[in-house]
């Protein structure tokens, strides 16, 4: 965080701020000098100049070789081009492969960010019910309000059961049982 911008935030999100900075670092530093190499040419073949470029190249292969006859050469890769067709085939083939493996460190950063996102949703759920908790035994011992039984709030003050959670997830998500 930059001296300027120090201070706007509370100390709270200041520290989160910083969790996600160091687990980005943390990523990056994990990653392969190969892995990070094909980030950049990854970055740079998805940039407006790079199709730029390969239209320029692409019109000026078949400008040369529609010219070349002009001028009493010879096209050295006359129509349909196949040695165009060739590279540029070879060409798709590498950056779809370039694209998958910058997709698949990216997926390594989104799983780290999809557990940090359920621990965090854990932690607060488990806050939340102490608070809870925490009110209903409040509203027990103080003498001006009435003591009531509140099962809704009793169940909300209890912490969820993550495996009944994950259990009901999967059986949700495997459907209705088609043999009853």
């Amino acid at each position: 965080m930059t001296d300027d911008k120090a201070g706007l935030l509370p100390p709270h999100l200041e520290d989160t701020v910083r969790e996600v900075a160091r687990m980005h670092a943390e990523h990056d530093r994990q990653s392969s000098g190969i892995e990070r190499a094909v980030d950049r040419v990854t970055a740079m073949l998805g940039s407006a100049s790079f199709l730029g470029c390969l239209i320029l190249f692409v019109l000026l292969w078949a400008g040369g070789n529609a010219i070349l006859p002009l001028t009493g050469g010879a096209a050295f890769d006359p129509p349909p081009y196949p040695w165009l067709a060739g590279f540029l085939g070879l060409m798709a083939l590498s950056i779809s492969t370039l694209i998958l493996i910058t997709q698949r460190r990216a997926d390594r950063l989104a799983s780290r960010r999809e557990q940090m996102t359920l621990e965090l949703s854990l932690l607060s759920e488990q806050k939340i019910a102490k608070i809870v908790e925490l009110l209903e035994e409040l509203r027990r011992d103080s003498p001006d309000i009435r003591n009531r039984i509140d099962e809704e709030a009793q169940a909300m003050a209890t912490p969820a059961d993550t495996r009944a959670i994950h259990d009901a997830i999967a059986g949700a998500a495997d459907g209705p049982d088609p043999s009853k």
